[in-house]
């Protein structure tokens, strides 16, 4: 890690920009889910306007993480009122059980994916971070959750505990026709704003090799050797470059997302 660099708490990595890299991962994790991607496929303008849901997440992350009480109360309005109307039935074939955006397991499964995609690319990129200081980090993201109908007792207590957590959960994971469609929609960039579209080959590849290995043929997502070793180079290039730019840089999307509130 480079000496400038000290992680005390969430503050300090959702600052950094790079983490942004793990948000098309944290997405298709969240699809994966039966109940989270049938409640996004119905009821979310997710796949036709995939901004509006990615400025949305980051106000809400940047908002309870470094901003004001009152920019973390609003940010939470704003979220409950979103889920108050995501809510339906299983599926009479099975292929989904009922969902409800403010069914606390799901809210968990939300928070870690925000967690574990964030600090998979934070490690990285700033690899080192004290074991104690990855606690209290990991601690720091329970407010994801807890700030909405996820009671604080179900976060898991310890990353050995999340680690369980997130093993049984993945084991579970699948893939449908639906949920599968609105990934799709997402990474194929035709409603992400025009001057990220030459970057969407990279956020797909970066997607594709972040995610965990059976999830990749489910999502439609190629994978190979070679495409394995661009991803490397790829991630290699980012933790030589990244850490070199100035803070003002690296944090300008928070700073960005909490001056409009």
């Amino acid at each position: 890690m480079p000496a400038s660099r000290r992680v005390r708490g969430i503050a300090d990595i959702a600052a950094e920009s790079v983490t942004l890299l793990g948000a098309g991962r944290a997405i298709l994790l969240q699809l994966a889910h039966p109940a989270v991607g049938h409640g996004v496929a119905r009821h979310s303008s997710f796949a036709r306007d995939p901004m509006k849901r990615l400025h949305g997440t980051l106000r809400y992350i940047y908002s309870l993480t470094a901003g004001t009480p009152e920019q973390a109360a609003a940010a939470v309005a704003r979220v409950n009122a979103v889920h108050a109307g995501v809510r339906g039935p299983a599926a009479d074939d099975g292929s989904h059980p009922a969902y409800d955006a403010r069914d606390p397991e799901l809210q968990l499964w939300v928070a870690a994916t925000l967690h574990d995609s964030a600090a998979r690319v934070h490690e990285a990129v700033f690899p080192g971070v004290p074991p104690e200081v990855a606690e209290e980090v990991y601690r720091g993201y329970a407010v994801l959750g807890t700030a909405l109908q996820l009671p604080e007792g179900m976060w898991p207590a310890t990353r050995a505990d999340f680690a369980q957590y997130w093993e049984r959960e993945v084991a579970r994971l699948r893939v449908d026709a639906t949920t599968r469609s609105v990934a799709q929609e997402v990474l194929r960039s035709r409603r992400v704003s025009w001057f990220l579209r030459p970057a969407m080959p990279l956020v797909r590849l970066v997607t594709t090799g972040l995610l965990p290995d059976q999830l990749r043929e489910p999502f439609g997502l190629p994978w190979s050797q070679r495409r394995e070793r661009v991803f490397h180079a790829v991630m290699w290039t980012v933790a030589a470059v990244y850490p070199r730019l100035p803070r003002a840089l690296r944090h300008a999307p928070m700073r960005y997302y909490l001056r409009a509130g």
